[in-house]
């Protein structure tokens, strides 16, 4: 039947990778697992984060509860909002999250709004908590994108580079698979195959980069919210490029253009023009 996942061109072949497993005859998805993963883990380099910066840990347990709950409400919210034409025709599925459809903007966004409502009600700094949270966001976000692969999805379009990835067409949502990768279809011992930008890895590995920034730079900070500028740059730098080779795009309605695309740029430009701003602002303060 030929390997699940190959990367030719690194040698690398997965014989089996199953999107699932059961227990007592109750599916859990691989997805579900690495989110979850995802998740703790994003708590547990908050709160060392916290540590580092005399923070109380214990707080961001409270705060990770809430923003955990609230960013699969936005995030599922995004997903559909963007997927309306198909959700306005079934709207049994909007509440179907194990069918698939979660977009990590609209977690974002809910999660930002979350935390703000949080530091009105602990009264603490907002900004504070935003610098030490985003690290915890940025270490699920480089681990949830795996979840990716174990879906098949979240790809990209044709490529024949040293990372490309090969899936078995078997394996995928159709609607995911452009005019460009029926054309460059590949049969391997009889099974066929679309070969892809492993968009899931690039995301997760420019995640890494920007998380490791932050951290070094954390004990060079000169102002509350400046980690969290950096994280809004950098993320959004990587997915205005990352987002332009997927196939799995959404759009605005009735247009091409990529929703998150559009957003990541907007979010590029803001946060570079307003950590200019304060860091003119912050050496002309220090030089009165």
């Amino acid at each position: 039947m030929g390997a699940d996942i190959r990367f030719p061109h690194l040698g690398i072949e997965i014989e089996e990778l199953g999107k699932s497993f059961s227990i007592g005859g109750f599916s859990i998805a691989f997805y579900g697992i690495i989110i979850s993963l995802g998740m703790l883990c994003g708590y547990l380099v908050a709160a060392r984060q916290a540590e580092r910066t005399g923070q109380n840990k214990e707080l961001y347990l409270d705060l990770a509860l809430w923003d955990i709950v609230f960013a699969i409400i936005g995030a599922r919210l995004y997903y559909v909002i963007f997927s309306w034409d198909y959700y306005s025709k079934n709207p049994g599925e909007i509440f179907n999250i194990r069918g698939g459809g979660l977009a990590i903007y609209g977690g974002v966004i809910a999660g930002v709004i979350t935390t703000f409502v949080f530091s009105r009600i602990k009264k603490v700094p907002f900004l504070r908590l935003a610098d030490t949270a985003c690290t915890g966001l940025l270490t699920g976000q480089i681990i949830g994108r795996w979840g990716n692969f174990f879906n098949r999805e979240a790809f990209g379009g044709y490529t024949d580079s040293l990372f490309a990835m090969q899936l078995k067409m078997q394996d995928v949502n159709k609607s995911y698979i452009s005019g460009e990768l029926y054309s460059h279809i590949k049969t391997v011992d009889g099974t066929s195959y679309i070969q892809v930008h492993p968009t899931f890895l690039y995301e997760s590995v420019w995640n890494i980069f920007v998380l490791v920034i932050i951290l070094l730079f954390t004990r060079h900070r000169k102002y509350d919210g400046q980690l969290f500028l950096i994280y809004l740059l950098g993320y959004g730098a990587g997915r205005v490029w990352i987002e332009g080779l997927r196939t799995d795009q959404l759009l605005f309605p009735g247009t091409g253009i990529a929703v998150s695309q559009i957003l990541s740029g907007v979010l590029v430009i803001s946060t570079a023009a307003l950590l200019i701003y304060k860091t003119f602002k912050k050496q002309k303060d220090t030089a009165i």
